[in-house]
């Protein structure tokens, strides 16, 4: 069992709360946003790109040590074609104007999701984000794109039923650690906080399996709205929950 004392919680200093190793995002109500003020939808998602670039900053400011963010689901492509074709200019226009940047400031990004048949651009720029910032030692910036926990968690029961098939896995030596190393996440510590901002209160096929012991926030702000006074809201409330995993005594979060 992993050791919630010493892993999940880092003491940045006297004045910043206490706050976990890894926090994952979804970052809801862009489309309701740009609604209230009378704006297509494409412009909630500009808005919401300013409020991922200072997220992102808080994040560093804090000294997180993953952030996690869902950004476009497999199930979004079926939203009207030009509310796709506008994000997917919003990713383009985001690698080309933040991935130096974010390279400078030694984050290493990752990218989880199903690859198979996305643009080639798209994909290019998701190759070339990863490997520009591969050595890269500070904040693990985990952007899930394409992706949908069920479909994750189907490739790679996939993969795990090709070994048997060749021979290379018996079916009785399946553990929990042989399925979560076929993950997107394989490398990476679940979550310990999850963040959803819009008031909307379910995961929507996001970390299913990551998230068996995750703290939950749900926020009332939608997401272009999002600051960092409610970041450290949501660190404020994960501080004081009582962390279990199972255990019949509950672990306080220490420094």
């Amino acid at each position: 069992m992993r050791d919630a004392i010493s892993s999940s919680m880092v003491q940045i200093d006297d004045e910043q709360p206490i706050v976990p190793r890894h926090v994952a995002f979804i970052m809801d109500g862009n489309g309701r946003w740009a609604q209230q003020r009378g704006l297509p939808r494409i412009a909630g998602h500009r808005a919401g790109v300013e409020s991922l670039r200072k997220t992102i900053g808080h994040a560093l400011k804090l000294k997180l040590e993953y952030l996690t963010l869902f950004s476009f689901s497999s199930e979004n492509w079926s939203r009207p074609a030009s509310e796709v074709d506008g994000i997917m200019g919003l990713l383009r226009r985001f690698v080309r104007s933040d991935l130096a940047d974010l390279n400078a400031k030694n984050v290493r990004i990752k990218i989880i999701g199903s690859r198979d048949h996305l643009p080639d651009d798209i994909l290019n720029y998701l190759i070339e984000a990863e490997k520009t910032t591969e050595s890269n030692t500070g904040l693990t910036l985990i952007v899930a794109f394409n992706y949908g926990a069920r479909d994750e968690i189907c490739r790679a029961v996939q993969k795990i039923a090709h070994k048997i098939a060749d021979g290379d896995l018996n079916p009785d030596e399946i553990t929990e650690a042989i399925l979560g190393g076929e993950l997107d996440t394989a490398s990476l510590p679940d979550p310990d906080l999850l963040i959803r901002t819009s008031g909307e209160s379910r995961l929507s096929n996001f970390l299913l399996w990551q998230s068996a012991y995750t703290e939950f926030v749900f926020l009332d702000v939608l997401w272009p709205d999002f600051a960092e006074s409610d970041f450290d809201e949501a660190l404020q409330s994960f501080a004081k929950r009582d962390r279990r995993y199972g255990n019949v005594c509950a672990t306080k979060s220490v420094v």
